[in-house]
Formats: C-alpha cells, structure tokens, sequence
C-alpha cells in the first residue's frame, strides 16, 4: 500500500507551506489537521501527519507515537517510516478511515493525557 496518495502529499505540502510563510513572517505558525495516520498493524506505532516540507517532501510533521507511552510532536521522515516493520515484518499502513476532527495540537494535548495517541 503507498502511504501518501497524491491528493495528500498535495494537502500536506500546502500545510508546510502556510507553515513555512508564518514562520518567515513572524506569525503564529497555523495549528493543521493531520491529514494521514499511519500505523503499523503488529506494533504499536502511530503517526498523524499534518504538513510536509515543501523544499524536502520526505521530511514530515506530526504527532508520533512510537508505543512507549511518549507521543511527540515532531519530525519524520517518511522514507524511514516506510522502512519499519512490526514484529511480524509487517509494513506500517494508512489508516483509509481515518478523518481528523481536531486539530493536531488537540490529538497532542489528548495523547499526553492517554499516554498513546487516540485516534
């Protein structure tokens, strides 16, 4: 399964961008919806992804769980998402029903509490 369709990469490169541009502005940087979660099945992993560089379109934000009980805000990139496998060698996959509802700062403040992201 490909991870980013090309209507999110498109979506998540746009969120960069607005990023980027508050960034050289001075302005409050925007607070995105994830657009993916991607997971892997046999692990515990869990990645919401908001925004992608648009000078290095494998360089990712979002909120990463790895499955040690401290989700983080941060960066990824996708290529070494692609590379993990679970402990029955399984890939991390797209979640196709996943809709955000809430902002990424939100699923944070609600992954903090919970120790793991909720989603």
């Amino acid at each position: 399964m490909k991870l980013l369709l090309k209507e999110h990469t498109e979506k998540l490169i746009e969120q960069g961008r607005a990023t980027s541009a508050a960034q050289l502005e001075g302005a409050n940087e925007p607070d995105h919806m994830p657009v993916v979660k991607l997971f892997t099945p046999d692990a515990g992993c869990t990645w919401l992804i908001s925004e992608l560089d648009p000078d290095d379109p494998d360089l990712a934000f979002g909120l990463c769980d790895l499955g040690v009980g401290c989700p983080e805000l941060g960066s990824v990139r996708i290529s070494e998402i692609e590379s993990v496998r679970g402990v029955f060698g399984l890939p991390v996959e797209r979640d196709r029903h996943f809709t955000a509802d809430r902002s990424l700062s939100a699923y944070a403040d609600l992954a903090r509490e919970n120790g793991r992201i909720i989603a």
